[in-house]
């Protein structure tokens, strides 16, 4: 009875073997989590991002150490002259001098003979201060100085005015060569003199700084190309002395050196006018 009921049973489980067909499927069932691994090398370093937007200014800083002081600048003008001041208090007299003596004639005119040598040398050596130290050129009756700052002519003009003189008016052949000769050796081709055109009644002509008319010299050729139409046809017009001792025409708002004039003191050969 026992081994009938195996029997059964095997072949009830043969048959429903036989009735359901075997699958196949490529699909795999993951195991179990592994073991953390070891951490890797490092990696080489990423591309420069863009900049980002600008932080909040920050506080202002302490103020920097005092610097050094500065290189003296250059001496600046002249002030004006200052107001006269009060008379001061008389002094206390002084003690009684002895009695005088005899004059002895002889002796005194040695001494005056003394003088006048000395006198005589002290002029040499001013005239030597005024023709070198100082580089004037001078005349019987005027001194000639060379300023060697370029300016327009009215500029040149005020500015021999400002030293007590005028502009160089060379009014004879021997000045205008005295002048020529200061020009070339100051190694210049040429500066401005006190003379400019002026038109009066429709009609232009040169005059010098102090208003005098220009004259013709027979010594000196360019005084033609002066009063030609050419050069008289504005109101601008001035004139430049050249190292060669001719005039030529020049436009007044050209900047140039010039020759300003001194009338000499009458009272002393020896004083020194013009100041530098």
């Amino acid at each position: 009875m026992v081994h009938l009921f195996l029997i059964c049973m095997l072949m009830i489980l043969f048959s429903s073997l036989l009735g359901s067909p075997e699958v196949c499927t490529n699909s795999l069932i993951p195991g179990a989590k592994g073991d953390q691994g070891q951490c890797g090398e490092e990696g080489d370093e990423g591309k420069l991002g863009k900049s980002g937007p600008p932080g909040l200014p920050g506080e202002p800083g302490d103020s920097g150490a005092k610097g050094e002081t500065g290189p003296m600048g250059k001496m600046g003008p002249a002030g004006d002259r200052g107001d006269k001041g009060d008379t001061g208090q008389n002094g206390p007299g002084g003690f009684k001098g002895k009695a005088g003596t005899t004059c002895d004639c002889g002796r005194y005119r040695t001494v005056v003979g003394m003088l006048d040598v000395n006198i005589g040398k002290l002029r040499n050596a001013v005239k030597f201060m005024k023709n070198v130290a100082l580089g004037l050129r001078e005349t019987e009756e005027r001194y000639y100085l060379l300023v060697k700052e370029p300016k327009k002519f009215k500029e040149a003009s005020m500015n021999c005015k400002l030293r007590g003189g005028s502009l160089a008016m060379p009014k004879t052949t021997h000045t205008n060569q005295l002048m020529a000769e200061y020009v070339s050796q100051a190694g210049l081709t040429s500066v401005y003199i006190g003379v400019q055109a002026q038109s009066t009644d429709g009609r232009s002509s040169y005059v010098y700084a102090d208003s005098s008319p220009v004259q013709v010299w027979a010594a000196l050729n360019p005084q033609e190309e002066l009063h030609s139409p050419s050069a008289l046809n504005t109101s601008s017009s001035c004139v430049e002395l050249l190292s060669t001792g001719m005039w030529g025409h020049v436009e007044c708002e050209v900047t140039m050196f010039f020759v300003c004039e001194f009338v000499k003191s009458r009272g002393s050969a020896t004083d020194v006018s013009p100041s530098s």
